[in-house]
């Protein structure tokens, strides 16, 4: 409650006059999130969707993702052309962008924002590295044709249109005000001082953020496109549900985007309030650790896939959390295959493992974060384990623990989630859950989950790489078929149960929110009272 009433007063503060409890002003959007995993406003260094849903609105990109169909659009970029031998894109400037210094958005900063990222070499450049991009590579890489138009050189064969999906996102595509950033500088590339300040050209800038508090968005009135109706934006850290949900209830707050299903169901049956469900990116999964001779036995792994309740688990589990999904592309993504409809089958899971050699079963281990959908998600499928015999002992803690015993390759079976799926290609789910080019310890891959689950496949790794750069739209779209396919039959060490949704809550008298973080921006919010 002490943090909600903080929450309230700041909102005052916004508001001036605003007297406490009454609807919020109709130029000023509240909204709650989680804001634990944001540690930096740097677009180079940020991490998390929560990061990325802040400087979508400070930063834009050469272009964006549709919220609604995610199409490439233009943004930065009025228009591009792909070139002939696929291997580099020409960006055409937009000429009327300016940042919010004022200062003109010109090919010159493009280059700068893509140099610094690669040069600095932090958390968002990883995507570009595994595409061959370098620091030593940038001025070959990145070049500037003129004052508003920009080329890309992609330094080994892919897929152009991934790299513009990827760009699209804040952080790696976010381009910066050189002259601005340049004049803070200092000797560390302006890391310092864009750790608390903006230098973008989006439709708000950073007025001021405190760590595990508040961030206050203020209107660029140098926006080049059209002016948001919201004068400020106040994003409150509120992790818990239930100051959420009185905040919302008591008209403090417009809307609450890291709310508890049971909060959520409550307000079902309240006109006053919307709640809305969208698709994003990654699943909810059940992973094997190949290290363990159990789960390399892939009779083994196909007996788990008959041992998950997926209609249990996504009726009564995952409502605001996810949907069924069990592949390992989303559904989003061009070319995703329908589920191949795997069903809780106990009798066909106990012959598999008798196949397997474990007609008993066996003991092992589930690791799972203490977080509620997915402490449910294990205990469900624990349940359903025992019933052929195995039975599996639940070890829970936190995202470093769990996940961290991941990495280290420290653990049997594992309740998480991700997989890529940010862009809406299936190059980015399968790198993420299948890929893995070199399995040994000291290759520390980390970054790959099949690497983490001791998973590798030479023949899958050889599709997935051929698919990528496949030209032909429709060869490329027959190959990720087979890729799904070829999934089914092998077993891979992750078997999706659940696609993930985002969920928010928000007052049934604003509109234009846009809900997955990934794409989220508060340019088009409006109060209709």
């Amino acid at each position: 409650m002490n943090k909600l009433l903080t929450g309230i007063a700041l909102s005052a503060l916004l508001a001036a006059t605003q007297p406490a409890f009454a609807e919020t002003p109709d130029d000023q959007l509240i909204a709650a999130f989680d804001m634990t995993n944001v540690l930096t406003m740097d677009p180079a260094a940020i991490t998390g969707g929560e990061a990325v849903q802040i400087l979508n609105n400070v930063y834009d990109a050469l272009v964006e993702l549709s919220p609604k169909t995610k199409a490439l659009q233009p943004r930065l970029a009025e228009r591009w052309e792909i070139g002939e031998d696929n291997l580099s894109v020409v960006f055409h400037l937009r000429q009327d962008a300016k940042f919010a210094s004022g200062n003109a958005v010109t090919a010159q900063d493009v280059k700068f924002s893509f140099d610094r990222l690669m040069t600095l070499g932090q958390a968002q450049s990883s995507g570009l590295s595994s595409r061959g991009f370098t620091a030593e590579g940038i001025d070959d890489q990145f070049q500037v044709i003129d004052d508003h138009t920009f080329k890309l050189v992609m330094p080994q064969a892919g897929d152009p249109k991934m790299i513009l999906m990827y760009l699209a996102q804040a952080g790696v595509g976010s381009i910066l005000d050189s002259k601005l950033v340049m004049a803070n500088a200092g000797d560390d590339n302006g890391q310092a001082w864009l750790t608390n300040n903006s230098a973008g050209s989006g439709a708000f800038v950073l007025n001021q953020w405190r760590a595990n508090e508040f961030v206050i968005l203020q209107r660029n009135d140098a926006f080049w496109g059209d002016e948001p109706a919201m004068k400020r934006v106040l994003m409150r850290h509120l992790p818990e549900s239930q100051s959420q949900r009185l905040g919302l209830e008591l008209g403090d707050m417009d809307v609450g985007c890291s709310l508890a299903a049971p909060d959520l169901k409550a307000f079902e049956s309240n006109d006053a309030i919307t709640v809305e469900t969208v698709p994003s990116a990654g699943f909810y999964y059940l992973a094997v650790s190949m290290g363990d001779e159990k789960f390399a036995n892939p009779k083994v792994r196909e007996a788990l896939r008959y041992l998950i309740d997926y209609d249990g688990i996504n009726g009564a589990i995952m409502p605001y959390f996810g949907i069924k999904r069990q592949r390992v592309i989303n559904s989003s993504a061009f070319a995703a295959l329908p589920d191949p409809g795997y069903t809780l089958d106990v009798e066909k899971a106990k012959a598999l493992l008798a196949e397997a050699g474990y007609p008993n079963g066996f003991d092992t281990t589930l690791r799972v974060i203490s977080t509620q959908q997915f402490l449910d998600s294990a205990t469900a499928i624990q349940g359903t384990l025992a019933q052929a015999g195995i039975n599996a002992e639940i070890i829970t803690g936190g995202g470093g623990q769990i996940y961290g015993a991941m990495r280290e390759r420290n653990f049997e079976l594992l309740v998480g989630r991700g997989g890529g799926g940010q862009q809406p290609h299936p190059d980015s789910n399968l790198r993420a859950l299948v890929y893995n080019p070199d399995n040994s310890q000291e290759a520390g891959l980390t970054n790959f989950q099949s690497w983490r689950t001791s998973y590798q496949d030479a023949e899958l790794n050889a599709l997935i790489e051929s698919a990528l750069v496949e030209r032909d739209e429709a060869a490329q779209s027959e190959q990720y078929v087979q890729i799904q396919e070829m999934i089914d039959d092998k077993v891979t060490a992750i078997q999706p149960f659940s696609e993930r949704v985002v969920t928010a809550a928000y007052q049934s008298d604003v509109s234009g929110v846009v809900i997955d973080p990934w794409v989220s921006r508060f340019e088009d919010v409006v109060k209709n009272r």
